[in-house]
């Protein structure tokens, strides 16, 4: 691995976060405050931007698959074998893996930067060796399988797609480490983009197969999985340069050792707790692709699923993880810096917390409600057009679904903050006792009600399962986190407020939706003027409710001062 054995820093002694200079002597409390707000509004701004752009990016990314491959048997393949080195991407790049590293690598950058060295190059050699091993021994036992085994073609395109997919996983696992030493070092625009990279290889790879009048066929399907293994290689080169002024790589990695087992010691408890999420949409992608694994319609075998359920499940997911990663997950990578500097300042790490609670909610509430309202528009005009394009049946399930995954959003958003705060203090055990039983009891739920709603039963049960565990979350917050309330009488009328101007921009959005007419004969340029309509309508709303009742959230993304 030859970027682990070289390198020389030009400023080994940046800043761990993009904070302001420290306050002179005998400064206030609250100019020490308004440093440190204005150190996570400014982080969240510029994760959020960069963070947009590669959603936006993804976006295309999904319509061009939803126009290439539809609400079909081989779209359903192919989003679960992408779900897996998806899902790796987000439970290590924006989750688990940083969330164990970074505590540990700000700590010894803090007080040691030659053990902080030492430590990123001990992660990077052991996380290569495991993954690689892992990854090696799932191809071989893949292949058996393909080779002993008698699969109809749709299941043997399954296998063939996991296996193209997989070798991500190592490269990705790789990029999540060099993701949580830039945002350590205040690159947290930087540290962001690799998901940009990601979207770019498939957008080119889509757009060239519809130029070239290429069938929605196999072909297709393992060009775009061999176009995500290369954008993880390149995401790896890609951190590694803008890492060079920060770090220096060594083999001589004896003196860390001691946080590295610290660090792996935490990671499965971690990856449990913060990656809840991303583990119960995989084991929703597993549950619908069940018709392709066992071919349930030639078998005779009684199941209320079939073989599109899963390219419908796994598109339609991706508009409400929209938000969720642009804002919701933006908020919590840049408050989970902030809160392990703070975790032994009871006073900053509380106020940190509350700030990334308020900016949470400010996001998750109105997008849960803009989702449920526009959700038919939406999946319209992103999958209801074009020759290989969902079927009008194939839009009206992909609207249930996604009326049924809205409503969590603001949920998800709030978990992601409250997990972060737990790890920050360097408790793992309770998110994760937490995490647990809400996956079983999402699983439950999912046997449950896909049997009545079919895939959209699974989209309820994640939401149902999400706002619960943020309910129990926020209950155990003030036992294990704070030794004052959280939940101060200024959070809980900010909260109130935030409510209050979502329920009225909802109010005005469905007004809109209902009495201004959209006089076009195409119905898709109709749902999209409705679209947009409803859009527009629903930001100048709720941004004048946010000057009205006094709504500071706004300001602080927007301000560039400590406020």
């Amino acid at each position: 691995m030859p970027l682990l054995l070289r390198h020389s820093p030009r400023n080994r002694y940046s800043a761990i976060v993009p904070e302001a200079p420290p306050p002179p002597t005998g400064s206030s409390p609250v100019a020490n405050a308004a440093t440190s707000h204005h150190a996570l509004t400014s982080a969240v701004r510029s994760t959020a931007l960069m963070t947009l752009a590669s959603r936006l990016f993804g976006l295309v990314r999904d319509v061009l698959i939803g126009r290439i491959f539809g609400d079909s048997a081989l779209n359903s393949a192919f989003q679960f074998a992408f779900a897996i080195p998806n899902m790796f991407r987000r439970l290590f790049g924006e989750g688990a893996l940083s969330a164990a590293f970074i505590p540990q690598y700000t700590q010894s950058h803090k007080f040691d930067p030659a053990q902080a060295n030492q430590l990123a190059s001990l992660t990077m050699i052991v996380l290569a060796a495991v993954t690689a091993v892992i990854t090696i021994v799932v191809e071989l036992v893949l292949f058996a399988i393909l080779i002993f085994g008698d699969h109809s073609p749709d299941r043997r395109l399954l296998i063939e797609l996991v296996m193209t997919m997989l070798p991500f996983m190592p490269l990705i696992c790789m990029v999540a480490i060099l993701a949580g030493m830039l945002q350590v070092h205040g690159r947290f625009a930087a540290a962001a983009s690799g998901p940009l990279v990601l979207n770019a290889f498939i957008i080119a790879i889509g757009l060239y197969s519809i130029s070239t009048g290429w069938r929605a066929d196999a072909r297709i399907a393992f060009a775009l999985g061999i176009a995500t293994v290369l954008s993880a290689a390149t995401q790896l080169w890609w951190f590694n340069r803008l890492l060079r002024s920060h770090v220096t790589w060594t083999r001589d990695c004896a003196p860390a050792r001691q946080r590295a087992r610290a660090m792996f010691g935490k990671f499965v408890p971690v990856a449990i707790g913060l990656g809840t999420l991303q583990l119960n949409t995989f084991l929703d992608n597993t549950i619908a692709t069940f018709p392709i694994w066992f071919d349930t319609e030639a078998k005779g075998i009684p199941f209320p699923l079939d073989e599109k359920s899963n390219a419908i499940l796994a598109l339609t997911s991706r508009l409400y993880q929209f938000p969720l990663g642009v804002f919701g997950i933006a908020v919590a990578s840049a408050a989970f810096p902030l809160l392990a500097r703070h975790a032994d300042e009871p006073g900053k790490f509380t106020e940190t917390l509350r700030r990334g609670l308020r900016l949470s909610l400010f996001i998750g509430l109105p997008a849960s409600l803009g989702l449920i309202l526009v959700r038919h528009d939406l999946t319209a005009v992103l999958f209801g057009s074009g020759e290989n394009s969902f079927t009008e049946r194939g839009l009206e399930r992909s609207a249930a679904v996604l009326l049924g995954f809205a409503p969590g959003v603001w949920a998800y958003s709030l978990n992601h903050v409250f997990t972060r705060a737990f790890y920050a203090k360097g408790n793992t055990r309770t998110p994760m006792m937490i995490s647990i039983a809400a996956m079983l009891f999402n699983i439950a739920l999912n046997l449950t009600l896909i049997w009545k709603l079919k895939e959209a039963g699974m989209a309820w049960a994640t939401s149902t399962a999400a706002i619960l565990q943020c309910v129990v979350l926020a209950t155990l917050a003030r036992r294990h986190l704070c030794p004052t309330t959280i939940f101060d009488r200024e959070t809980t009328r900010a909260f109130g407020r935030i409510v209050l101007a979502s329920l009225f921009m909802a109010l005005c959005v469905w007004g809109a939706q209902m009495w201004i007419p959209m006089p076009f004969h195409n119905p898709w340029v109709s749902q999209f003027a409705s679209l947009a309509c409803a859009t527009i309508v629903g930001m100048v709303v709720f941004v004048t409710l946010c000057r009205v009742f006094g709504i500071r959230e706004l300001r602080w993304l927007l301000s560039r001062m400590p406020d």
